[in-house]
């Protein structure tokens, strides 16, 4: 695996539309992807790889993770478009849509060697989790080829794949809710339809060293709902999460940035450790709570989110 990437925020934007493209390129986002996919219409994919090719070369990206996502693994256009953008350095990563089958996986890690050209390094890819087959093989996946490095979770399209009853990219259908028994007067709660997917996707990319990003909010305008659903996946441990707006950005990447009070603890917790050992302990207590290496594991991790501000 290449070295760590900061993904806390992941932007996606339309490759086809240049003014939005310059604008991500110079937005606080750790990373961008141009998409030649869903949101370019067919009429238009054609001028978007263009567009791609051409933003890669002529954008300052700074220190952002920037990648493509390609249209599906079975459409005529994808290895032109490998092969027209494999050998541009500054392209970090393909994002694979609906990523479902090893073989795919292979065949694409290929088509991206072959193009590699004078690059250093070839172009990594990342799996795009987005159905019932895809999270099915996902273990498989990750464990597919050298060149994978994250899994995302595509949220609307996975809702779709297993026939959930919602239209809004993200989030749980009103309808999934547990409902008690009549002599509590039946209340409700409501349950989270994510929580599997979500679990799964990142146990497979923690047993193979990738980093897991999940799928965006769709309520873009709804602050609490872009928070919350950051927040979410920040707390289980994930490494980022896609965006679809730039008014999104801030509040994803504060779910993900460790507070004061949190680095101070991290901190206390490693300095005590440190000073344990010293005395021939493997554990100290600190606020009132036990700490050992795993704790130390743990505190260290969140403290890497820090990163650029």
């Amino acid at each position: 695996m290449t070295t760590q990437r900061l993904t806390r925020t992941y932007l996606a934007v339309p490759a086809h539309r240049a003014r939005l493209v310059q604008n991500a390129a110079a937005s606080s986002a750790d990373a961008v992807f141009m998409d030649l996919e869903d949101a370019v219409p067919p009429a238009e994919k054609a001028a978007a790889l263009d567009a791609a090719a051409a933003a890669l070369t002529t954008h300052d990206w700074g220190t952002k993770t920037v990648a493509v996502r390609l249209n599906a693994i079975d459409s005529p256009s994808i290895q032109a478009e490998i092969k027209r953008l494999g050998g541009i350095r500054r392209l970090d990563a393909f994002i694979i849509p609906k990523a479902e089958v090893v073989a795919d996986i292979t065949k694409i890690s290929r088509w991206i060697m072959d193009a590699a050209g004078p690059r250093d390094a070839p172009v990594e890819m990342e799996l795009l989790i987005e159905t019932a087959r895809g999270l099915v093989n996902v273990e498989a996946l990750a464990a597919a080829d050298g060149l994978v490095t994250a899994l995302h979770l595509g949220v609307g399209d996975f809702a779709a794949s297993i026939g959930a009853r919602s239209a809004e990219i993200g989030a749980s259908p009103a309808g999934y809710r547990h409902v008690g028994n009549a002599a509590e007067g039946h209340p409700q709660v409501p349950l989270d339809l994510f929580a599997y997917p979500m679990m799964r996707l990142l146990v497979a990319a923690r047993a193979f060293g990738l980093r897991a990003i999940d799928g965006p909010c769709g309520a873009f305008r709804d602050a609490v709902a872009t928070s919350s659903t950051a927040v979410k996946a920040a707390a289980m441990g994930y490494d980022g999460k896609q965006v679809i707006h730039p008014s999104q950005i801030e509040a994803t990447r504060d779910a993900f940035v460790p507070s004061a009070e949190e680095l101070a603890y991290a901190e206390r917790a490693i300095a005590a450790l440190e000073e344990a050992e010293r005395n021939g302990q493997g554990a100290v207590t600190v606020d009132g709570k036990m700490v050992d290496h795993a704790n130390i594991r743990m505190v260290r991790r969140l403290m890497s989110f820090k990163g650029r501000d």
